[in-house]
């Protein structure tokens, strides 16, 4: 379990009409973390109320936010704009397991376009490097490597 904040005091945003999405916290520095809607959970506490297995929803080239549902809000006895004392951890290694998931990575990344004008068998051997990692944190590392190498064709 990879510790994402300790202590950190963020404010509950109140935005209307955001559907579930209407209370929630911005994750501070979670704009790299690679993952799609679903796969990217957290547990922790929220003014020392424990919250378990969580969505953190990514957002493209910006920080990563979670709701915060009303049973949490009665809980802590907070609203809109009020701020709160965060510990959040990421729950466990969602390693990626496809190439459409790394595809996903370029294109938040807004590489898939340099990804793709490579050589059929270069770009095979980039999949099969980080599918082969033996981890996420790895998986990560070589995504950022590749992404900052294709990046740099283009003069970004």
């Amino acid at each position: 379990m990879k510790e994402l904040l300790k202590d950190k005091k963020l404010t509950l945003n109140y935005v209307p009409d955001h559907g579930a999405w209407t209370y929630n916290i911005i994750i501070p520095d979670s704009k790299d973390i690679k993952g799609k809607w679903g796969y990217i959970k957290v547990s922790g506490t929220i003014d020392g109320y424990e919250f378990k297995n969580m969505n953190l929803a990514p957002r493209k080239g910006l920080d990563m936010y979670m709701s915060v549902n009303a049973g949490i809000r009665k809980a802590i006895n907070k609203k809109g704009g009020d701020s709160v004392i965060v510990n959040m951890y990421k729950d466990s290694d969602n390693k990626l397991t496809d190439e459409d998931d790394i595809l996903a990575c370029f294109r938040d990344a807004d590489i898939l376009t340099e990804f793709r004008a490579l050589n059929e068998e270069e770009g095979t051997i980039i999949i099969k490097d980080i599918l082969s990692q033996a981890d996420e944190n790895s998986q990560e590392k070589k995504i950022l490597l590749e992404i900052k190498k294709l990046s740099s064709k283009t003069g970004r």
